[in-house]
């Protein structure tokens, strides 16, 4: 499913991406309470069939049987797209593009995952996932009965012709999602410990959780067993999630949240009870603003400003991944972009300076020695 460019003008690949991988995270919130995806890292084929419990919203998933159906790991992706998309809209840019141009190690990065060529090989999987699994639902179908869409609607690989070297690749979102991520109180921020957990199923229970019990107060949000079952979309018998969702609450190590088994006299069927508890700070909501003065900050006029100077450690960093280019000239272009546009605001300075020579010496590397 992978596009090569030809020869022509290069795609313009925007230097400002890299920094999502420190700005705090963002989920769409329908996707987090729905079973839109399988919660097992062998391949599914069977599909996803959900109807809420008052009957009035379903979803039904199908996989592509080449491929299988999209996992909760693969939706580690749109996380980072949704990122993407939020932030942008934070800035105030106006026209925020369906379509994202960004280097694959950079979103690699911001998942948690290596960078190695194994990675790459399973994000490329991931992709191609993505934009084989059908979703067909009445959620925000509005006037329609029914919208039937991909979660992408392509995604290419751009490739220098003549050096094989990678240009980044652009990933385009289905319209169903882009507007979710867009209207009004249309995301969740999520915990970034959240790319730390293991198991499909309590990934699922902490988007949950996150949904559901993020703004409940002291008495938390409590669900029945069997509905919980329902809304996972998972395979399998109940006594077998029931006895898992045990196993999960004993061991009670979700991100942010505290989970209690509870059953009532009058239900046959025992209750999960989550409560939101303090966890640390995100690491990206522990960065200081970088490019803002006192007075241009408003509000956050109290946030300490960090210096615009390279500091050693980048430039370390950089003479080992991209030698051979004058770092002070580069420094000054990337003031200069930033410096054009007041909503260019890192959250992290010397990492999007990293992020931005990256993507120079991966345009240009060609033309070193010339």
């Amino acid at each position: 499913m992978t596009t090569r460019p030809g020869s022509g003008a290069p795609t313009h690949l925007d230097p400002f991406l890299p920094y999502l991988a420190d700005l705090p995270l963002r989920d769409q919130r329908e996707m987090m309470e729905r079973p839109f995806f399988s919660l097992a890292k062998t391949k599914r084929i069977k599909p996803i069939d959900y109807r809420s419990p008052d009957g009035k919203q379903w979803v039904h998933v199908s996989a592509n049987p080449d491929y299988g159906m999209a996992t909760i790991w693969d939706a580690d992706i749109l996380i980072y797209c949704v990122s993407v998309l939020a932030d942008m809209a934070r800035r105030g840019i106006n026209d925020i593009p369906r379509t994202l141009h960004l280097m694959p190690y950079d979103l690699l990065r911001a998942i948690g995952r290596p960078t190695t060529g194994r990675a790459y090989e399973l994000l490329s999987q991931s992709l191609d996932r993505l934009v084989a699994t059908t979703v067909k639902t009445n959620i925000r179908a509005e006037n329609r009965r029914e919208a039937t869409f991909s979660w992408l609607d392509g995604w290419s690989q751009l490739v220098d012709e003549r050096t094989e070297r990678s240009r980044g690749m652009t990933i385009e979102l289905s319209n169903w999602l882009y507007e979710g991520v867009l209207m009004t109180g249309g995301v969740l921020s999520i915990d970034r410990a959240y790319f730390d957990i293991l198991g499909g199923r309590e990934r699922w229970l902490y988007k949950v959780a996150r949904k559901h019990a993020g703004g409940a107060g002291e008495g938390g949000f409590a669900i029945s067993l069997p509905t919980l079952f329902e809304k996972s979309g998972a395979e399998g018998l109940y006594r077998r999630f029931k006895f898992e969702i045990a196993k999960l609450v004993e061991r009670n190590d979700l991100p942010g949240y505290r989970l209690v088994l509870e059953e009532p006299d009058d239900k046959r069927e025992p209750l999960l009870r989550m409560h939101r508890i303090q966890s640390r700070p995100a690491r990206a909501e522990r960065r200081t603003i970088s490019c803002l003065t006192p007075s241009d900050a408003g509000p956050m006029a109290s946030v300490p400003v960090v210096t615009r100077d390279i500091t050693a450690a980048t430039l370390k960093t950089l003479r080992t991944e991209c030698p051979g280019w004058d770092f002070q000239t580069l420094h000054q272009e990337f003031r200069n972009w930033l410096d054009a546009d007041p909503s260019r605001t890192p959250a992290n300075y010397q990492q999007a300076f990293i992020g931005f020579v990256r993507r120079y010496d991966a345009k240009n590397r060609h033309l070193l020695g010339r």
